[in-house]
């Protein structure tokens, strides 16, 4: 399984075109953050690396 992961820095930015990327690359799940770089708690990476099995591929 493709597991993909999209994050912007600021809440007036958009995620579409970042989630459009990850699902016509195959991503099955796509989990977001909108975030800062230097913000240590990303809550939806730390759930997507959750889901990771053997042999998924994480797609950023």
């Amino acid at each position: 399984m493709q597991i993909g992961y999209a994050r912007v820095s600021k809440y007036d930015q958009n995620l579409d075109l970042q989630i459009d990327a990850l699902k016509k690359a195959g991503c099955e799940r796509v989990f977001t953050d909108k975030a800062s770089g230097g913000k240590m708690d990303r809550q939806g990476l730390t759930t997507a690396i959750s889901h990771l099995r053997e042999n998924d591929i994480f797609v950023v």
